[in-house]
């Protein structure tokens, strides 16, 4: 039996390269395509694949949000996180979703292939390195914002450290400014910080929000 995939990334050109790659394995087949996260929420709901190859940096909501989105639809949805965050907290927040695999874009393409026939068989795949990160994770004693906040609480941290407004983050996450407001500051203290620089700074240490981020902003 063929295995049905979406695949989701929001750059075409990468797309292309992971459908060409897959599509020459026997038994899978790429049934749609998004740029997005809503975009991808969407396709699933209507085409129903085997499985979901998602991206994490996404315009609008980011991956970790459109996990968690398609698993409140379908619990039983198959979704394989693939990224170029090569970060600890990252992978917890995406598993945490409900992401049953983790695989680094840095990895090589048997490693995605592996994860992919890993997952569809009912399996966690998480890739070499990042194995390595999350077992370095649990060396660091300072709270971590991927072992204290939820799925929604990260992917507001994550756009605020992208400097969305409040009203432009309620209008992604369709919520309420008040919402919003009210997790930012759930957030500050559940990580123990006072103030947006102190988010900034604790973002960077742990590799949520990096340098190049900030030169991009």
């Amino acid at each position: 039996m063929t295995a049905t995939i979406l695949l989701v990334d929001d750059h075409s050109v990468v797309r292309e390269g992971y459908r060409s790659v897959l599509q020459k394995q026997p038994g899978l087949r790429v049934i749609a395509e998004a740029g997005d996260g809503a975009e991808a929420y969407r396709l699933y709901k209507s085409e129903a694949p085997d499985l979901v190859i998602m991206d994490l940096s996404m315009p609008g909501i980011g991956g970790v949000e459109a996990v968690r989105r398609i698993r409140q639809w379908d619990k039983a949805a198959k979704i394989l996180v693939f990224t170029m965050h090569e970060n600890a907290g990252f992978a917890m927040q995406a598993i945490r979703a409900g992401a049953r695999g983790y695989v680094t874009k840095t990895s090589p393409p048997e490693t995605l292939v592996r994860a992919v026939m890993d997952v569809l068989a009912g399996k966690i795949a998480i890739s070499p390195d990042i194995d390595h990160e999350l077992a370095l994770s649990r060396i660091n004693g300072e709270s971590s914002a991927a072992d204290v906040l939820t799925p929604r609480e990260f992917e507001v941290l994550r756009l605020l450290l992208a400097e969305n407004t409040t009203e432009e983050i309620a209008e992604t996450l369709h919520v309420s400014p008040k919402t919003v407001a009210n997790l930012h500051s759930l957030i500050k203290d559940k990580l123990g910080v006072g103030s947006d620089i102190e988010l900034v700074r604790l973002a960077l240490r742990q590799g949520i929000l990096t340098q190049l981020d900030l030169g991009e902003a």
